[in-house]
């Protein structure tokens, strides 16, 4: 089963890439949605995004640590689109459908290689709200197409413009990516947090 995708949540922390994917996505009649830093850059190049506060109502707080997680972004994430009670739970509440999630996360491993990193350095780097997002959307690859890493862009973005859509046989393989990158992100981090020197 194709899903069409018309509205991709792009939020990334390397950005890398990012804004000529989103360029193509919306070119391809995609509707973006994204947060800060990643808006800031999608829209300097005349893309149109829509700030993920306007989305929600409700603005980032404690310094980035809550953004996105919202019912308004994780509903449109893990609805089940072919269950009528979600559908209408959805309509309920304003929540619109995401169907594509391109996160990276806060570079940990690159902040705990830093000479003399402190441990509140290392815990501000640890993402939240990436890892929930990317977790729901591999959840529900039936629905969702999740993308964590940038090297298969061009891919997707070659998918979408020439069906519309990502085929189930690659939301499948990409949902199978992000768990084992979030499993390996929280590897790293429990790793870390077991050295006897941290104080």
């Amino acid at each position: 089963m194709d899903i069409k995708i018309k509205r991709a949540l792009v939020s990334v922390s390397n950005k890398l890439g990012v804004v000529e994917l989103a360029r193509k996505l919306s070119k391809a009649g995609v509707e973006i949605i994204s947060t800060g830093g990643t808006m800031k850059a999608i829209r300097a190049v005349g893309v149109p995004v829509t700030y993920v506060s306007d989305l929600t109502g409700f603005p980032e707080i404690m310094d980035g640590r809550v953004k996105t997680l919202n019912p308004k972004i994780h509903g449109g994430i893990l609805a089940v689109r072919d269950n009528p009670e979600h559908v209408k739970q959805m309509q309920e509440n304003g929540i619109v459908p995401i169907d594509m999630v391109v996160v990276n996360l806060y570079p940990f491993k690159a902040t705990i290689r830093k000479k003399n990193v402190t441990l509140d350095e290392a815990i501000e780097n640890i993402d939240i709200g990436g890892p929930a997002m990317i977790r729901a959307a591999a959840k529900n690859f039936k629905f969702v197409t999740v993308v964590t890493n940038p090297d298969t862009y061009d891919d997707i973005a070659k998918m979408v413009a020439e069906t519309g859509g990502v085929n189930y046989e690659t939301r499948k393989k990409l949902a199978q990516e992000a768990f084992a990158h979030t499993a390996d992100y929280d590897s790293m981090i429990a790793d870390y947090l077991s050295r006897e020197d941290l104080q």
